[in-house]
């Protein structure tokens, strides 16, 4: 249940900060500060609750961990929900806080009007390339080998990189929890686009998992 509780936060922090910084501070940090917002929310989370869970706080990452023999379905599943319902409640607290102000909640999708307008090639070639990046970061940081007490850093500082780049192309997901909480608030269009950032951030997590599983990546 402490893991259950603990991706719950997690998932819960890591939408309100980042889509906040979006939502709320925008027009005054930029896309590099909402990178940020986005990178040490997960810095935060990983030294917070990092020795509960793992701090996923990502279907994608959990799934990863099960394609990669690191977790098992049973509580990858668990993971799912707690990941799922943390950030809608998320988006939900945004929301309330936000109230009639915003144009939306940091919900991701492509094309004409949203971001620099990127087609859906370049939307699902972009996350399901960074996802896959994210969890080889993600799987070699955490492994046993790994130097002691930098994962989150390592982590945040990816998930940070990966915004600065994709903001214009999607907003950026890597993370079906991320997108779903924000798209069923939204609705409309955001929901419509939705199933891409299920879609493609799964593929890329399986691919980076599968090094990690068939030894491409050893690591302890």
């Amino acid at each position: 249940m402490s893991k259950i509780v603990a991706e719950f936060i997690g998932t819960f922090a890591l939408v309100l900060f980042g889509c906040g910084a979006a939502v709320l501070g925008g027009d005054h940090v930029g896309q590099l500060g909402i990178a940020l917002a986005f990178g040490f929310a997960i810095v935060a989370m990983a030294y917070g609750i990092g020795p509960v869970s793992g701090c996923h706080v990502n279907p994608a990452v959990s799934l990863a961990a099960f394609v990669a023999g690191r977790m098992s379905v049973k509580e990858m599943l668990l993971y799912w929900v707690a990941q799922f319902v943390g950030a809608t409640a998320g988006a939900a607290v945004l929301l309330l806080i936000a109230g009639g102000t915003a144009h939306g909640l940091g919900q991701n999708g492509w094309g004409p009007g949203y971001g620099g307008g990127f087609g859906i090639e370049a939307a699902f070639v972009f996350e399901v390339v960074m996802t896959a990046l994210f969890v080889i970061v993600i799987l070699g940081s955490t492994g046993t080998d790994a130097a002691p007490g930098f994962a989150g850093l390592g982590i945040g500082i990816a998930l940070a990189v990966i915004h600065i780049v994709g903001i214009q192309v999607t907003g950026v997901s890597v993370n079906p929890a991320r997108s779903f909480g924000p798209a069923v608030l939204v609705g409309g269009q955001a929901v419509a686009q939705l199933w891409l950032f299920f879609v493609a951030p799964a593929i890329g997590a399986v691919l980076g998992a599968l090094l990690y599983r068939f030894n491409v990546l050893k690591v302890g």
